[in-house]
């Protein structure tokens, strides 16, 4: 069986009394959260849904992410994840564009009414049948409480769609990025080789990062139920707490991105027992964005462990490189490929870039971790895989002993507190507002998220009235709470090319 799911199965049967989740005061097993994956299975199944089919999934980091994402996988179906941010309209685009047969959704609470955006999303796909919602409350039933609790797996091919991941790239409305099971499930047992993770010696992790992104969902959730692991859920950042519950839990993995380690050395002070959780701490990886050579530093004063840190991409499941473990790092580096996957530095015309340690070029990836291309797309996918080859449209430098370092991002893309922003899906929805004549979206600098997202503006006339906090309280409803523009600035020209384009790097 080559199904992804089997990384669940095998743990629950050597390891089934084991804990595999904690949230809160729950704690569930592995035989537990098997088989409530497969009550899933079976609630879909009577649901019409079949092997193959796409199944959209809106949920933040509770338990019920992982049972309904093995439960999805289990009855041959793939997992087209879904933002908890987004708002109707973004659903309904990801439902129609996946082609998802069924939804299922979190009820979420009255701060962010994930079912509720949910439900006028899925109310204008018709093409998607059904649609199951979480109740929220703790005394509430999920919708698949009274199915039974065993079901034989579907067997799927190595090269079977397991999950949709969507990705903007750079440019145009979100992509699904399809990653096959083979692809997920290489991706997760590199643990082994990356980590030196073991399952006669378990690993404790945090999971604060998004289970719908690649990151937390296939690092942190899949790598961990490899390794009989336990995943400590957070559904937010809160510095404090977190730390608190490391303590607590005896964290010994660490996944984050450089804000979450800058919240967390802000917070450090004579009420938290840093000694305590440095006992437990095993591992630190950062990823998302480049890390400061302070914070990097100062964590290792502080707690005593390097923080690691790594490169990957959703369509590359997502691991492409990371720092040796046990090996101190070089500061700003991401490492070196990945066992199994290969990297090269290359020109706009995929010619490789000459070896040299100041050469800078594009880089591309080959191996086990390259998706099988975007969804309903050949024509995208052919621009970005040729001979098997990604290009990843970021830019980096080699060194003489084969660790990279990237010199710039992915184009006009912009990372604010580690999400992924791409200007022009900002562009296309501001354009909807009458006082929008023509808009150009940029990363500015911003001390906690890295980068903040700006809108520069021509208005139309007649709105000469219309000021930034309308454009902004009017995109807060339109688009997801990480992509509004929080700075609007208003201009009479914008800076073009000949052939019409905006130069945004003059902007910046």
């Amino acid at each position: 069986m080559t199904n992804l799911a089997e990384l669940l199965e095998r743990s629950a049967a050597a390891y089934p009394d084991r804990t595999a989740i904690v949230f809160a005061d729950t704690r569930l097993s592995y035989a537990q959260v098997n088989a409530a994956a497969n009550q899933v299975a079976n609630m879909l199944v009577d649901a019409g849904v079949r092997p193959g089919d796409n199944v959209a999934f809106s949920c933040p980091n509770l338990p019920y992410f992982p049972i309904v994402y093995y439960g999805i996988l289990k009855m041959g179906a793939v997992v087209v994840t879904l933002n908890v941010l987004f708002k109707g309209r973004e659903i309904a685009y990801h439902l129609a564009d996946s082609e998802a047969t069924a939804y299922i959704a979190f009820e979420g609470t009255s701060d962010l009414p994930i079912s509720e955006a949910g439900r006028e999303g899925f109310l204008e796909v018709p093409s998607c049948a059904s649609m199951f919602v979480i109740p929220a409350a703790p005394s509430a039933d999920p919708p698949w409480s009274t199915q039974p609790a065993s079901f034989t797996t579907v067997e799927r091919d190595d090269d079977d769609t397991a999950v949709i991941l969507y990705t903007s790239g750079t440019t145009g409305q979100p992509k699904g990025a399809e990653l096959r099971h083979s692809n997920l499930r290489s991706n997760a047992l590199l643990g082994a080789e990356l980590f030196d993770a073991d399952p006669e010696r378990p690993d404790t992790y945090l999971c604060v990062l998004p289970l719908f992104h690649s990151y937390g969902q296939s690092s942190i959730q899949n790598g961990a139920f490899a390794f009989g692991g336990t995943i400590a859920l957070v559904p937010r950042f809160e510095a404090k707490p977190i730390l608190d519950l490391m303590r607590r839990e005896r964290v010994t993995f660490l996944p984050g991105v450089p804000t979450m380690y800058w919240g967390l050395l802000a917070a450090l002070d004579d009420s938290v027992d840093v000694p305590a959780l440095a006992a437990n701490l095993r591992v630190a990886v950062s990823g998302g964005a480049p890390l400061p050579a302070e914070i990097h530093e100062q964590f290792r004063q502080r707690f005593g462990v390097t923080i690691l840190e790594g490169y990957g991409l959703s369509e590359t499941s997502p691991a492409v490189s990371f720092s040796r473990f046990g090996e101190d790092p070089r500061v700003g580096s991401i490492g070196v490929p990945v066992p199994g996957v290969e990297m090269k530095l290359i020109h706009d015309d995929w010619t490789e870039v000459p070896d040299s340690p100041d050469a800078v070029g594009e880089i591309a990836i080959r191996g086990h971790n390259v998706m099988k291309g975007y969804y309903r797309r050949p024509e995208a996918t052919a621009e970005a895989i040729r001979d098997g080859w990604f290009r990843s449209g970021d830019l980096a430098r080699r060194d003489a002993d084969g660790f990279y370092y990237i010199v710039d991002r992915a184009k006009d893309m912009i990372i604010r507190g580690g999400f992924n922003v791409y200007p022009r899906e900002i562009e296309e929805a501001l354009m909807e507002h009458p006082a929008v004549s023509l808009v150009a979206v940029i990363g500015v600098p911003h001390e906690s998220h890295g980068e903040e997202i700006k809108a520069v503006i021509l208005r139309n006339d007649g709105h000469q009235d219309v000021g930034p906090d309308e454009i902004v309280d009017w995109s807060r409803n339109q688009l997801a709470a990480y992509k509004y523009p929080r700075i609007v600035e208003f201009v009479d020209q914008l800076p073009m090319t000949s052939t019409g384009k905006i130069l945004k790097r003059a902007l910046r």
